[in-house]
């Protein structure tokens, strides 16, 4: 049987998350590709794990890729790990698993945690719908362009943020998405101090400010979507225009009109342009 490439996740913090599956499949490859060996020689410790490690991170995979697919075609088995969580979910790994499937080589995932999963399950936001943003810019010029773009999704969102940056990032998102978005903040999950509540932008910004220890540790945002914008039947858009017209200005019956019916206040100040001559 030819060589696999296992993409194992490991636990976001508490150690009892690793799966039985995960131990054995550790303990059986050839060679562990880990993202910083330091943090992964400690897992192996726990469990008894006694496979050699590899490092394997942004810095080095483009050069170490060579040398791991050649093992594989070796028919060595080996193993793909991250720090915490899932391998390539805003972790090194991506260039290593294009590489093997271009090769011609089996890639199987051994499912386990995952931060941004973990995080939309317990937040209390649609989860029918959702995309995964990763990290935003760290320069708040970058950030806001990036948040703008994200303003009128209506999915939830998924955003990774370090501790150093999540104050100025939750008040950029409260500016480009308004104070009343909710908003789930889950920080340090499946650890001694985790912390994961739902609120609004605006009441995470005060949440934060008032307690310095939320900007600490591995912090994941759930962002809800926009509103969906709703579907009005044109005939009836049209006569409740055409009535606001009779006593208000066009300015005026396009805002009214769009706060009751949920339409885009551009489309209900346009068809209220075309229909003002009328009046």
């Amino acid at each position: 049987m030819s060589a696999q490439l296992f993409v194992v996740a490991t636990p976001i913090g508490h150690l009892d998350d690793m799966t039985f599956r995960s131990i054995e499949i550790l303990k059986s490859v050839s060679l562990i590709a880990a993202e910083d060996t330091r943090q992964s020689a400690q897992l192996l410790k726990h469990y008894n794990i006694s496979t050699p490690l590899t490092a394997c991170h942004d810095h080095n995979e483009s050069n170490k890729i060579d040398i791991l697919i050649e093992k594989l075609k070796n028919g060595e088995n080996l193993a793909l790990v991250s720090d915490a969580g899932t391998p390539l979910i805003s972790d090194p790994g991506f260039k290593l698993v294009r590489a093997a499937q271009e090769n011609g080589i089996k890639v199987v995932p051994i499912p386990g945690a995952c931060a941004a999963i973990a995080a939309l399950s317990a937040v209390g936001l649609p989860s029918d719908r959702f995309s995964f943003e990763g990290f935003l810019s760290s320069k708040q010029s970058q950030r806001l362009i990036q948040l703008e773009k994200l303003k009128n999704e209506t999915q939830t969102m998924i955003i990774y943020e370090a501790p150093h940056r999540i104050l100025e990032c939750v008040k950029d998102m409260a500016n480009v998405f308004g104070n009343d978005r909710p908003v789930g903040f889950a920080r340090e999950i499946t650890k001694t101090f985790e912390t994961i509540r739902k609120m609004t932008l605006q009441e995470l910004v005060a949440f934060i400010e008032n307690d310095h220890n939320q900007q600490k540790g591995e912090i994941v945002l759930v962002i809800g979507g926009a509103p969906e914008e709703k579907n009005l039947d044109q005939e009836k858009l049209d006569e409740l225009l055409t009535r606001l017209l009779q006593d208000l200005s066009v300015k005026a019956a396009s805002q009214l009109a769009a706060d009751l019916t949920g339409i885009k206040k551009k489309v209900a100040y346009q068809r209220a342009l075309e229909l003002s001559d009328k009046v």
